[in-house]
């Protein structure tokens, strides 16, 4: 071979490598360039530090007895390149009431300047752990002792979400977002019709929701620091005989992931399943055998292909009202009357309301989004929220990497879709007498949601 044309071929050859290191290099930058998102991660262990009364049941009849594993509050704080930013919050408690959850944003404003809309609150809804009072206000009736550890239990859960995002804050560094979606299928729609009408059980045939999406934060070398990853299924695997503090399958799918994945933070984020349940369920090890399921899946996401996640960061938050069905005085003075405890309890709130001239015809929900350049956008949904609308609002958007999160920020009651609320049972009736609210929506309730929805979604930039 003429040397000349080996010289040629040699130097040819470098170039291209030389080109290829460039390129990659340059395509790493862009990555970067792109994504120019820093990310914290901050947690703080929120089990109670004695035996307390536990939440989502009213057949258990005294504390709890001993802790599984430990509950958690978990932050993720994202920045994007111009400076704004947004706070998510997973908890591993049954919800926040408007009070303790307005409590810690007014903190965190005065102390990082964070607007209410840059502060996303989410309860895993897991019916073994604490009462958070005053929710479900109309379910306790409990003695000086037992209100003194929710009290104190509630006044300390505060300072922990506001030490926890000061953690998160201060851990803000150079990230890589990245987003995608798995699929599992525990979750089983529990509105089962019977010839007495909606109850409570298994509806295979009733709609549902198995999406997994999965949030990957990374350092720049790609090391793995956090995963966000949600599901719409009530954590109910155990029931009301259960006295043992956890955090259902949520808390062992988070537990399995950071075991598997070391120096990772897991954080599970509840969406709209207030009406899906486990199945099977009923047993510590079907909580177990779920939240590894679960794990199994966002790990097998993890090491799939994912879409980058970029700024700039925009949030959005609006306070609608939804009206009440109407209701007279006369009702409540009936259940004042009533052998049923909770009913009058109940009452005994919506008299007092009607002696003071300001009947309960309404009550303030919020609604929130926070959209990741175009790339990912999140909508916050109070309260327990039914399948339907999730799966309406990816109807309307679909060509947005929409998730729609529920319990969310606080958890007044359930938010019945339209044909939840026609069907009547559990969710959109007899659940509102524990949660002390007057009774039933009205009829436009779901309209209200997603006008509000859409409303949140396009001061962000979304658009059907």
């Amino acid at each position: 071979m003429d040397r000349s044309i080996g010289r040629r071929c040699l130097h040819g050859a470098v170039l291209l490598v030389a080109a290829a290191l460039a390129g990659a290099v340059g395509a790493a930058s862009f990555a970067l360039a792109a994504d120019g998102l820093k990310v914290g991660v901050g947690r703080t262990v929120i089990t109670p530090n004695e035996p307390i009364w536990m939440s989502g049941y009213a057949a258990r009849n005294r504390p709890s007895e001993g802790v599984v594993h430990d509950l958690w509050a978990k932050a993720l704080a994202f920045e994007d390149a111009q400076g704004g930013r947004v706070v998510i919050v997973a908890t591993d408690i049954i919800g926040l009431p408007r009070e303790l959850a307005e409590d810690a944003a007014a903190r965190l404003n005065a102390k990082h300047q964070l607007a209410r809309s840059q502060i996303v609150l989410n309860s895993s809804h897991t019916h073994s752990g604490p009462v958070v009072w005053p929710n479900l206000r109309s379910m306790y009736f409990l003695g000086p002792e037992e209100n003194a550890r929710l009290e104190r239990y509630g006044k300390k859960l505060v300072d922990d979400l506001v030490r926890t995002v000061d953690a998160a804050l201060a851990d803000l560094a150079p990230a890589r977002v990245s987003s995608a979606r798995g699929t599992v299928k525990f979750a089983v729609n529990r509105r089962e019709p019977s010839p007495k009408g909606v109850r409570l059980g298994v509806n295979p045939e009733g709609p549902v929701d198995h999406d997994v999406p999965v949030i990957k934060v990374s350092s720049p070398d790609g090391a793995l620091r956090a995963v966000l990853f949600g599901y719409a299924c009530h954590c109910t695997t155990l029931g009301g005989d259960s006295y043992q503090i956890n955090g259902d399958f949520a808390g062992f799918a988070a537990l399995e992931l950071e075991k598997a994945l070391p120096s990772t933070t897991a954080m599970f984020a509840s969406l709209c399943g207030a009406d899906q349940n486990p199945h099977p369920r009923g047993t510590m090890e079907w909580a177990e055998r779920h939240g590894k399921t679960l794990a199994e899946e966002v790990r097998r996401v993890l090491g799939g292909e994912m879409r980058p996640v970029g700024g700039p960061i925009r949030s959005a938050f609006e306070t609608t009202e939804l009206e009440f069905a109407p209701h007279e005085r006369a009702t409540f003075e009936q259940d004042a009357e009533s052998t049923d405890k909770y009913r009058q309890a109940r009452a005994k709130a919506m008299l007092a309301a009607y002696d003071a001239g300001k009947p309960v015809r309404s009550m303030p929900y919020p609604v929130q989004a926070v959209r990741f350049g175009s790339d990912l956008t999140l909508l916050a949904l109070a309260g327990e929220v039914t399948v339907e609308y999730a799966l309406r609002l990816k109807r309307e958007f679909p060509s947005e990497n929409l998730v729609v999160m529920a319990f969310c920020n606080e958890v007044p009651c359930y938010i019945p879709s339209l044909n939840v609320l026609k069907g009547g049972g559990y969710e959109p009736v007899a659940s509102m007498v524990y949660y002390g609210q007057p009774g039933p929506f009205a009829e436009n309730v779901e309209e209200t949601v997603i006008a509000a929805c859409r409303k949140v979604l396009k001061a962000v930039g979304v658009e059907p």
